[in-house]
């Protein structure tokens, strides 16, 4: 009688290396999530300091701030170079890396100085989480004194004017 050489895994060891897969995975999966998290946060806060950003510019050469983001895609006066990036001035709501932006005009109308159409006294620009929990986890806002403000409550927005206070405080 002949002996068979065997060889291969058993079934016993190939569900060993399974689950060792499985504990891994569960794991890094939770890290993996709050590093995406945080990488859609940072460009939040990125995306609203780009908007401050523009915003002076615009209010140094139109003597106002713009009161829509596509205002700030080009000036006549200047001509083709943008204050701020196509990618955010293609509409009046930006979703960019989990978040939506978006940027409404406060205080009266201002003479436009040598710029095309209105300009106004302030800017109102926030970065709201897409989906709470999953896209983020905090909402930001700033205004034109420039300082961003972050509120960790449910990813709405603080409120103007700006007073840190429980959940609502400046970023450093």
């Amino acid at each position: 009688m002949k002996m068979r050489d065997n060889k291969g895994f058993t079934l016993i060891e190939l569900l060993i290396v399974v689950a060792i897969i499985g504990i891994i995975a569960a794991i890094a999966i939770p890290g993996l999530l709050r590093a995406r998290m945080a990488g859609n946060e940072a460009s939040a806060i990125g995306s609203v300091r780009a908007i401050n950003t523009a915003q002076q510019g615009y209010a140094q050469l139109c003597n106002g701030f713009s009161p829509t983001l596509p205002g700030l895609a080009t000036v006549a006066v200047v001509g083709p170079i943008p204050f701020l990036s196509p990618d955010m001035t293609a509409g009046v709501l930006i979703a960019k890396s989990g978040y939506n932006t978006t940027m409404v005009a406060t205080g009266a109308a201002v003479l436009a100085g040598p710029c095309v159409g209105a300009s106004n006294a302030g800017y109102y620009a926030t970065g709201a989480p897409i989906g709470f929990g999953s896209t983020g986890t905090r909402a930001f806002a700033t205004d034109e004194a420039g300082t961003v403000f972050q509120n960790t409550a449910l990813g709405v927005p603080p409120p103007q004017p700006f007073t840190p206070a429980g959940t609502i405080s400046a970023i450093q």
